[in-house]
């Protein structure tokens, strides 16, 4: 780890989405939130990235419909890369959001004994209610993507509003 990802550990708030893959719901939740702390000026502040429970996708950039999806919202998730969750991910992040049961079932599982950090799925931060999980649109049509979008935006605002009042940014 260098001096600089040290530090950044030490003086940010660390967010970690989790999906299967990493190429569809996760790199959109990112992408979202990255913009949502952009805009709240909380660069520096607040860290965030996303990775998948499973290894198939590694290397990849996001599928492109969720790009395209993420683009017509106003996102640009183009530049990330699909890695799988890891040990230090647990040391790094304080927040380890899941777009669904079975993943969010898999975080906790891989999670050490110590964790301190919160492990949830990303919809229990919705201030609008709805559905408990982030639909995996990978084998629906496109037009899915953007419903997934939506859903992961009313999210954010609401991980954001908890982040600040917890970490009273």
């Amino acid at each position: 780890m260098s001096s600089a990802e040290a530090s950044l550990e030490k003086t940010s708030v660390g967010v970690l989405f989790v999906c299967l893959g990493n190429i569809c719901r996760s790199p959109a939740a990112q992408g979202i939130l990255e913009d949502r702390v952009r805009k709240a000026g909380l660069t520096g502040k607040i860290h965030v990235d996303s990775c998948g429970t499973a290894a198939f996708n590694v290397g990849k950039a996001p599928d492109d419909r969720s790009q395209a999806a993420a683009l017509r919202a106003g996102y640009d998730i183009s530049a990330q890369i699909a890695r799988q969750i890891c040990d230090e991910d647990y040391e790094r992040f304080d927040y380890v959001i899941a777009m669904d049961r079975i993943n969010l079932t898999n975080v906790e599982a891989w999670a050490p004994k110590d964790f301190a950090g919160e492990i949830n799925l990303f919809m229990a931060y919705c201030q609008n209610g709805g559905n408990a999980q982030i639909p995996d649109p990978y084998y629906k049509e496109a037009d899915a993507f953007d419903g997934v979008i939506q859903a992961l935006e009313r999210a954010a605002d609401g991980l954001l509003a908890h982040i600040r009042s917890k970490h009273g940014l």
